[in-house]
């Protein structure tokens, strides 16, 4: 088994993603990046009008990200990555022919998700979440956090699981 080079902190929209992959980062003194910020804006103007995003519109979305990944692992700066994820195959896209990548599934339960979407301010409404819900397709190989938890506590869960201490 490669040793991890990149965690994908992975879920629905609202579900805590990125709060969990700049503490990860910070915890572990590595690279973050959110995957919102390499949508082009077609993308995001799309999502702001309540349209979900068809698998076309990901692909070079999903393209650009695993670039980012690669990059991260040829240069060895370690990368914890807040990207939806959704579906096995946005997965297998972002991975592709890299060793050492680990996804983290961030879930809960939808009212708390959609609670925290409408606290925030983002392109995403939350009239979406239902979309994003029934696009998830829940990986089988990742370290399951559940978004109750304190943030400090998911890190050490994280940490622990795949054993970056």
């Amino acid at each position: 088994m490669h040793p991890t080079t990149a965690v994908i902190v992975m879920g629905v929209s609202g579900s805590g993603k990125t709060t969990l992959g700049r503490a990860l980062a910070a915890r572990l003194g590595w690279a973050f990046a959110d995957a919102d910020d390499f949508h082009p804006p077609a993308n995001v103007e799309k999502m702001a009008r309540g349209e979900p995003l068809t698998d076309a519109d990901r692909a070079p979305w999903l393209a650009a990200l695993h670039a980012v990944i690669a990059r991260h692992a040829r240069e060895g700066s370690p990368l914890v990555l807040a990207c939806s994820a959704l579906k096995d195959r946005y997965r297998q896209t972002l991975t592709g022919d890299l060793g050492g990548v680990r996804f983290v599934h961030v879930h809960g339960p939808r009212e708390l998700i959609e609670a925290r979407m409408r606290a925030r301010q983002h392109f995403m409404p939350p009239s979406l979440l239902d979309s994003q819900f029934a696009a998830l397709e829940p990986p089988t190989d990742a370290v399951m956090v559940d978004i109750a938890r304190p943030v400090e506590q998911e890190v050490e869960q994280v940490v622990r699981a795949l054993e970056l201490a």
